[in-house]
């Protein structure tokens, strides 16, 4: 029986040694920092040409967090490859043969990349911020601010959250093509049309991404969601759950 330290050790040593999975969450950090400075940047040149509505509803954390549209596809491929890359390569057989405890396998990888995503999400949060706030300049906030700190460090687990979500779906799915085939339009395209459509946003509001990012925001938009911030996080994290117990459910029902 492999023991948990030894397990966690292991899958360490796979994240860390795999070049794909250190770029793509460079990438994430990159592309969530780069993209929210650009637009801070932005808002603050043309602040004065927003409406008067516009102006009193914006929210100067959420601008900073503008690159997480993009920044989380990076997430997501870091999930779908920490799990997918054991079954495109083969490895799992092996992995599963040292490690015959399927549950103790796949939730020392999740715990491992989980938390590597949420530290990375975190780090992403805060910089962009603080890099967005000074750019706002006097249109911006401060961290200590009602509410901020909360949307600063949420941000960060709203990004680890949909990394560890997409883990779940790629174990359920057991394929790095087929879970990006889905993942990757539905949070780009699906999601993000269905929120701008009458009728389909009462349901589309339950989706992941639209309520995980709720933790985000200070202001409250202008929508009529029946949940806060805290309540669309809790719904992220069902979200999670659910893949998870999926994704563990066809491992121990399925061979390698």
């Amino acid at each position: 029986m492999a023991s948990v330290p030894a397990v966690l050790n292991s899958e360490w040593t796979k994240i860390r040694t795999v070049s794909s999975t250190t770029w793509t969450l460079i990438s994430a950090f990159v592309v969530t920092v780069a993209l929210g400075a650009g637009l801070s940047a932005l808002f603050s040149s043309q602040f004065d040409d927003l409406g008067r509505s516009e102006q009193l509803t914006f929210d100067p954390t959420d601008i900073s967090f503008s690159g997480m549209i993009l920044g989380q596809l990076a997430m997501v491929v870091f999930g779908v490859l920490v799990v997918g890359s054991e079954y495109s390569s083969g490895m799992i057989r092996t992995s599963l043969a040292a490690v015959p405890q399927r549950a103790t396998f796949l939730f020392s990888k999740v715990f491992v990349a989980g938390a590597l995503a949420i530290l990375v999400g975190i780090v992403t949060g805060f910089l962009s911020f603080f890099l967005g706030q000074a750019l706002l300049g006097d249109h911006g906030t401060s961290i200590g601010e009602p509410n901020v700190l909360r949307a600063v460090i949420g941000s960060g687990l709203y990004m680890g959250l949909i990394a560890i979500f997409s883990m779940g779906i790629t174990a359920i799915l057991r394929s790095s093509m087929l879970a990006l085939g889905i993942l990757m339009p539905f949070f780009f395209l699906v999601s993000q049309i269905l929120a701008a459509v009458p009728g389909a946003k009462e349901v589309a509001r339950y989706f992941p991404d639209q309520a995980g990012s709720k933790i985000r925001q200070v202001v409250p938009d202008t929508g009529d969601a029946p949940y806060g911030p805290w309540g669309g996080f809790g719904i992220l994290v069902l979200w999670v759950l659910a893949a998870l117990i999926g994704g563990y459910v066809v491992l121990r029902k399925r061979d390698a």
